[in-house]
């Protein structure tokens, strides 16, 4: 049953929500190195929700207010507010393919679309005849009939997002991490209790409670991050070693890769481009390899490569990859010299092999590659 708005409560939860916000916005600690898209998204998705928070104790201020001016406010704002819901849904689902560097098709994009397409007819038809809320003659706000299915959409359409998280995770353990359900929890919690009382707002102080804890999240992940290329680093390559247990017919592809004529480049253009050019490398492993395996950066310009496998492959087709990536940017970048790689690694079965080798026997075999390719270019070899 429908009582009285408690606008005490409004302001204490969307204010707590707007400071919750600004601090996230100023301190950055979602922002993680090497990830501009992801970055400006989560920017975009935190503005968002502050004008949520403002929007919100605007239309319940107006709420019974007489005029046909007030209607208007409360009809459009209230519009705002549901398709918010939309938004983060669809933002949240975009953070987290980004962060995992996914690309959907076929069937997940079409699920992904009619959900969203749904939400928004329901909003449209919405406008002409109360099907989710309606605005009744005194400008007093109420739930319609497909309010619960309103709500109902939006949560499937974030489950959604996760289940192809966890799916893609358990396929291939070294995705990148992220929060999903830490974000999903206080959002829940505060739809389930806003549906159960009315004249409450949690949803705005919720959802930024979901961002706090993605901030969190994220800055837990910092650690494993190196700061110049966003690569993994060291600490998450030390973590993926000492790992005890791996699924039936897990094989795992090491590899270990040093930029060619690195300290060249920094003698003749600068340290400067050098930090560049290590970037430029990082990014163009990422690409090469996607979301089957994990770039660390090791040392210096050292960078290593796992990818889980589970049927017959060649590394030579990874390497493959890598050098027409590298052929690619060469092609396309206007800079007087050309990156190469040295590339050393192989297949290994962790079931029957230690992991401890690894590292000393990839380096190896990449100092051979390396030694045949200033062989081949006949001059000695500088690091």
């Amino acid at each position: 049953m429908e009582t009285a708005i408690n606008m005490q409560s409004v302001y204490v939860t969307d204010l707590v929500g707007i400071a919750i916000l600004v601090i996230i916005m100023i301190t950055r600690g979602w922002s993680l190195p090497g990830r501009k898209l992801e970055s400006r998204l989560m920017m975009a998705l935190l503005a968002v929700s502050m004008f949520n928070c403002v929007a919100d104790i605007y239309v319940f201020q107006c709420d019974g207010m007489p005029g046909p001016g007030y209607r208007a406010i409360l009809m459009v704002g209230d519009t705002y507010l549901y398709l918010y819901n939309l938004i983060v849904g669809i933002g949240i689902i975009y953070l987290i393919l980004l962060h995992i560097d996914r690309k959907t098709k076929g069937l997940h994009m079409i699920l992904f679309w009619v959900l969203s397409v749904v939400e928004m007819v329901l909003l449209i038809v919405n406008l002409f005849e109360p099907i989710v809320f309606e605005i009744d003659e005194n400008n007093v706000y109420h739930r319609g009939d497909y309010y619960i299915l309103f709500v109902v959409l939006g949560f499937v359409l974030v489950f959604y997002g996760y289940t192809y998280y966890m799916i893609a995770k358990l396929r291939n353990p070294s995705l990148r991490y992220f929060p999903v359900m830490e974000f999903l929890a206080p959002v829940l919690i505060g739809n389930i209790v806003q549906m159960k009382i009315y004249g409450i707002s949690l949803l705005p102080i919720s959802f930024a409670l979901a961002f706090a804890a993605i901030t969190i999240a994220l800055q837990n992940e910092c650690i494993y991050i190196d700061k110049l290329t966003g690569v993994y680093n060291r600490y998450e390559l030390d973590k993926i070693l000492k790992r005890r247990h791996y699924r039936r017919n897990e094989k795992l592809i090491a590899m270990m890769l040093d930029l060619n004529d690195f300290k060249s480049i920094n003698d003749t253009y600068s340290h400067e481009e050098g930090d560049q050019a290590l970037i430029t490398f990082a990014k163009a492993l990422m690409e090469a390899i996607g979301s089957e395996g994990l770039v660390i950066r090791f040392a210096g310009d050292e960078f290593i490569i796992l990818i889980p496998v589970f049927k017959p492959v060649t590394i030579d087709d990874y390497k493959d990859r890598i050098h027409r990536k590298l052929d690619e940017y060469n092609e396309s970048s206007g800079k007087p010299y050309k990156l190469s790689a040295a590339i050393g690694g192989r297949l290994f079965d962790p079931h029957t092999e230690s992991t401890s080798g690894i590292v000393n026997e990839i380096d190896s075999m990449m100092y051979k590659d390396k030694s045949d390719y200033y062989r081949e270019h006949n001059r000695r070899g500088k690091r």
